[in-house]
């Protein structure tokens, strides 16, 4: 029986979440077996942080399958880049294949997939969009919100207080957890922080982990002795 997300982020104090540069067993497999709690994957997407073009679900299914059967947490997808990269049809495929939760921008996210079964609901807000917007969802089946909010040209600079600010103001103005991702080169030390801002998950992708199995194990490894300690 795999795990759900909204079950990890009720239980644990913090959440780990790895989102992989590449559909890869091999870098699934090291976050895996470095202990994070849920692995975020792509298909359909450009992708600013890792530089990587992500193909369509066919590309990856033996991989998909691979990843399913090695883990039983969690497991993510953005499925897709844009609007008109989303497909009802990919979609189905995706939850046959295990997935247990999806995540996009809601600017990118067709109303359908609201109407979804059997896979959990997660949604991303980008630094165009207005804090004070966004209110209380959890009555529209969403899980959680991911706080996309650093602009592009940030990438990969250290976290700020005004940053914690604002995850913080989200916190309080939501009904749903707050996930943080890696847009700034978060470190361990940053986590006491955030958990006291109320972040209930940290989605750590490349430009934090890297783009290979040993860098994915010493970024893992650091962050989950950091989150065990809270």
């Amino acid at each position: 029986m795999t795990a759900s997300l909204k079950q990890k982020l009720t239980e644990n104090k913090m959440t780990l979440i790895v989102s992989l540069p590449e559909n890869r067993f091999d870098l699934a497999k090291a976050a895996i077996q470095t202990g994070v709690d849920a692995v975020k994957l792509h298909v359909n997407v450009n992708h600013r942080a890792s530089g990587n073009v992500f193909d369509s679900v066919e590309s990856y299914v033996e991989v998909f399958r691979s990843i399913r059967d090695e883990f039983s947490g969690p497991l993510g997808i953005v499925p897709g880049g844009s609007f008109e990269d989303i497909k009802h049809s990919e979609m189905e495929l995706l939850i046959a294949r295990g997935f247990n939760f999806y995540s996009i921008y809601a600017h990118d996210k067709p109303s359908w997939m609201l109407g979804l079964d059997k896979i959990e609901k997660t949604f991303a807000i980008s630094s165009d969009y207005s804090l004070d917007t966004i209110g209380n969802v959890k009555h529209l089946g969403v899980t959680a919100l991911e706080a996309s909010i650093i602009r592009g040209e940030e990438y990969g600079t250290p976290l700020t207080f005004k940053d914690v600010l604002a995850y913080n103001w989200l916190v309080h103005h939501v009904d749903v957890p707050v996930l943080v991702p890696s847009q700034r080169k978060l470190v361990p030390s940053d986590i006491p922080l955030l958990a006291k801002a109320g972040v209930k998950a940290v989605m750590l992708g490349a430009i934090v982990i890297g783009h290979t199995e040993e860098s994915i194990q010493h970024a893992i490894i650091s962050f989950r002795k950091a989150i065990d300690s809270l």
